[in-house]
């Protein structure tokens, strides 16, 4: 069209005669007169704003939702309903206050409920495979301190029975009142599900045969703000299990079992390539040129030597210019960035293993 924005806002249409559509617009949304350009741009200018307010907050509430279902929801990204003013109602919202008002409560009188250390003498698997075959009802004075995070809490009165869990698995803990004492066992039964604790106590076995801690002393390792997932139907949602890996941590054994599996594979690439001779290498992860494979980079820019840099797609260009160089046998397991497609199986971000060796084919 001939006119556009510049000429005020009319165009001619193609039989010669003016464009008034941008004035019908004006008119019709309260406006007289021609179309202005400034007022137009002001417009557009604020339009955007709306919609990128918009855009943030169905984000916002988004990732809210994959905490929890019963997490209440607002048109106002800057609400914060995590902290209500009042300690009351339910939902994740009110219990998260009720915790917040116990570490209040933890730092008023004097204590610390995220402490620097704790000096644990055993895991949980050394203390099963040092006392695992203790008869039912058989008490030591064998002296332990373990610590790990609570999972389960039953309270039969002046007994306390809590499940604690570390890295290497679960022991239950016995607690009494008439070992621990009046007010340290008050404080025991405030724990929530989700606290760590570091235990001091001796090895027995339950009537029942189960292995437990006799507890004699509790610390506060670390504060639990939110709870753990249902514990009956677990962390399903696949999006939040790759969004929140901690939390998947926690509750499904599985996802443990595979960071273990890839710590054995990484750890035997190393064992077997060193016996070879190789030689273990770290080579940039900014490129000048993203070569070495078809993919699309991911793009930065270097403040200091003002130029634009990518993110490298493959390892294959430097470790070739070390062979050239002289070094015959090198290898890189290192991260690996494509600006492409992401799902549950295929991340922008990824590890790789390249080795190189002269002399051979």
């Amino acid at each position: 069209r001939g006119g556009g924005r510049g000429s005020g806002g009319r165009s001619e249409r193609g039989d010669g005669q003016p464009d008034r559509r941008n004035e019908e617009r004006c008119e019709t949304e309260g406006e007289t007169g021609t179309h202005d350009p400034e007022l137009y741009g002001l417009r557009r200018q604020v339009g955007h704003h709306e919609r990128n307010d918009r855009a943030h907050g169905r984000l916002f509430r988004y990732r809210r939702s994959t905490v929890s279902a019963d997490m209440p929801t607002t048109s106002d990204p800057t609400a914060d309903n995590d902290l209500p003013s009042a300690h009351t109602g339910s939902g994740l919202a009110a219990e998260k206050a009720r915790r917040l008002a116990q570490l209040d409560d933890i730092r008023a009188a004097g204590g610390t409920p995220y402490p620097y250390r704790f000096d644990r003498t055993h895991s949980v698997a050394q203390v099963r495979a040092s006392w695992g075959d203790l008869e039912p009802g058989v008490e030591t004075d064998d002296a332990v301190a373990v610590a790990g995070r609570i999972m389960l809490l039953r309270d039969s009165g002046k007994l306390v029975f809590a499940t604690v869990r570390d890295r290497s698995g679960d022991i239950q803990l016995f607690v009494s009142k008439a070992v621990v004492g009046d007010d340290a066992f008050g404080t025991i039964k405030q724990l929530d599900l989700g606290d760590w604790v570091g235990v001091h106590g001796t090895v027995m076995t339950t009537r029942k045969g189960e292995l437990s801690v006799k507890t004699e002393r509790v610390e506060l390792l670390a504060k639990a703000v939110r709870p753990l997932p249902d514990k009956w139907h677990g962390l399903t949602d696949v999006d939040t299990r790759f969004r929140q890996r901690y939390a998947d941590l926690i509750v499904n054994a599985e996802a443990q079992r595979a960071f273990e599996i890839r710590h054995e594979i990484i750890a035997s690439f190393r064992h077997t390539l060193h016996e070879r001779g190789f030689i273990e290498v770290e080579t940039p992860v900014l490129h000048v040129e993203a070569g070495g494979a078809h993919a699309r980079p991911f793009i930065t820019h270097h403040n200091a030597l003002d130029m634009q840099l990518y993110l490298r797609i493959a390892l294959e260009l430097h470790l070739k210019r070390l062979i050239v160089g002289g070094m015959e046998r090198v290898f890189e397991i290192g991260r690996i960035f494509r600006n492409e497609g992401i799902s549950t199986r295929h991340n922008p971000e990824f590890t790789m293993m390249e080795l190189y060796q002269a002399f051979g084919d």
